[in-house]
């Protein structure tokens, strides 16, 4: 089928390269992307999101449906994470701000 898209990224662990994991990706129409053999790096920014996003954000007890999850992750991935929340790795600006900066300084419109 055409890719939906969605991405499913892991390390090169034997689980992930199995006949079952691959069909079922294939199954929900999933891409699927692994790190570099040995090189542990790859995955540090993705594993850096999920934290910040489990400490800061999803709520103890979790959520009461799906619906209310969705719309919860969406607003702070798209919103606080990429709008608002200061990153250390961008000097303290968030990612769309680094991003309008460079913009300027490389007088890309």
């Amino acid at each position: 089928g055409k890719p939906s898209g969605v991405i499913f990224h892991s390390d090169q662990g034997s689980q992930y390269k199995s006949l079952l994991v691959r069909h079922r990706l294939a199954c929900y129409a999933m891409q699927q992307s692994m790190s570099r053999k040995g090189n542990c790096w790859d995955d540090a920014p993705t594993e850096r999101l999920f934290r910040s996003l489990k400490t800061e954000w999803i709520p103890k007890l979790g959520y009461h449906s799906i619906e209310e999850a969705k719309l919860d992750v969406g607003l702070y991935l798209v919103e606080y994470y990429n709008q608002i929340r200061p990153h250390q790795f961008n000097d303290g600006i968030s990612p769309c701000q680094a991003e309008n900066e460079l913009k300027t300084v490389s007088n890309i419109c």
